[in-house]
């Protein structure tokens, strides 16, 4: 009976129904478009990271500590046997790192030189780039961010100053060959690549490297010597301490979209219910008891959730899927602030995402219709039937 009242005076409502409806629907949309749109943030970060730096994880010589340059001097040897089967199976890649310091336009850098397989496909980094020179000069691959900075174009030389394994200083020239966009901050800045062998020649270290990064999916190497296995988990420790660090800013503004989407429900909802005081006095009057009058207002209230869900599903679903296939540009590139975000950001809705908000919509929604409904309910029917409120 009830249910079918309810039906009945949210059809006879008309516009005001809809417009309850609109304002829900609208606090649905901005809060699941929001959460995609910084779930995509955070899974990019992810993948890039792991697509451009980690692969399937590393084994590093056991003084190497990416955070100590200085350590950069002594974190070198030959791969034990095992870990260089990966290698010739093309399993793994090693890399080779030194400092250095580049002089582009007559200014000095600091850089980590990084010497790499070619060849290797691991990574998605293009180091095929540098098997496209062929003369004295060393080939380097950069970044769009280093680029930007050192004002480095393709075919453009400069000095490269490098401390070899017998504590001298020595110097050649290099030339840019390729310049890469990676949306890695830690790949485009500060780093240059040059082939393996070259800089093992260059650096004296013969068949030498500094860590070895495998391939996804593949069994860990038992007999590493003394090199020291990382896997994927604390490659990206620095990643995810990133994000959770601004878990707090993600959740205050989840706070204020709730807080306005309630705000918005809110003044809808008692709008409507205090316009209708005449007709919960007729109601009363007629013999409906308190407990009914407030269950029948709080059931419209939650079809109104329903009815919201189903046009947010209606309206903002071709929105979520264009966006979820085709991505939101982004007019600024973030890369040069330090933060791994795509240029054409990737929203991403999850189940979850849709359970949670509909679950705490629904209950706003079932509050903020049942708390007027309850106050109005306790008034005397004439006092309601003149639109009289306490």
């Amino acid at each position: 009976m009830l249910f079918k009242l309810a039906i009945k005076n949210l059809i006879g409502a008309g516009m005001r129904t809809w417009l309850n409806v609109f304002v829900t629907a609208v606090s649905f949309f901005m809060i699941i478009f929001t959460s995609g749109m910084y779930n995509g943030m955070r899974s990019h970060a992810k993948q890039v990271t792991i697509d451009t730096e980690v692969a399937g994880g590393a084994y590093w010589h056991p003084k190497y500590d990416p955070l100590d340059p200085f350590s950069y001097e002594d974190s070198h040897g030959i791969p034990p046997d095992k870990i260089s089967d990966l290698i010739d199976n093309n399993n793994a890649f090693s890399v080779l790192v030194s400092q250095a310091s580049i002089y582009p336009n007559g200014r000095m850098m600091p850089v980590m030189m990084k010497g790499i397989e070619p060849n290797q496909s691991i990574i998605n980094i293009p180091t095929q780039s540098l098997l496209t020179h062929t003369d004295d000069l060393i080939p380097v691959l950069i970044g769009r961010g280093m680029a930007n900075y050192t004002q480095l174009k393709v075919g453009d030389s400069f000095a490269i100053r490098w401390l070899d394994a017998n504590r001298t200083y020595d110097a050649d020239e290099g030339v840019i060959v390729y310049i890469m966009e990676t949306e890695n901050f830690k790949v485009d800045m500060g780093t240059i690549w040059i082939p393996l062998e070259r800089a093992r020649t260059m650096l004296d270290m013969s068949n030498e490297a500094t860590y070895v990064t495998f391939v996804k999916n593949i069994s860990t190497v038992q007999e590493k010597g003394k090199w020291i296995y990382r896997d994927v988990n604390y490659l990206m420790r620095d990643m995810e301490a990133m994000i959770e660090a601004d878990e707090p800013g993600a959740q205050i503004m989840y706070i204020i979209l709730l807080a306005l989407a309630g705000m918005g429900i809110f003044n809808s909802q008692i709008l409507s219910i205090f316009r209708r005081r005449k007709e919960i006095g007729t109601l009363m009057a007629l013999g409906m008891t308190r407990s009914r009058v407030v269950t029948l207002f709080t059931l419209e209230g939650g079809m109104n959730a329903f009815f919201a869900l189903i046009m947010t599903l209606i309206l903002g679903g071709p929105v979520f899927i264009y966006f979820a296939l085709y991505g939101i540009p982004l007019p600024i590139d973030y890369s040069e602030m330090g933060l791994i975000v795509a240029k054409r950001l990737i929203p991403v809705y999850t189940l979850g995402l849709f359970v949670t908000t509909t679950l705490f919509i629904s209950i706003v929604v079932l509050i903020l219709s049942y708390m007027p409904s309850r106050r109005i309910s306790k008034m005397k029917p004439t006092d309601a039937l003149r639109g009289k409120i306490n």
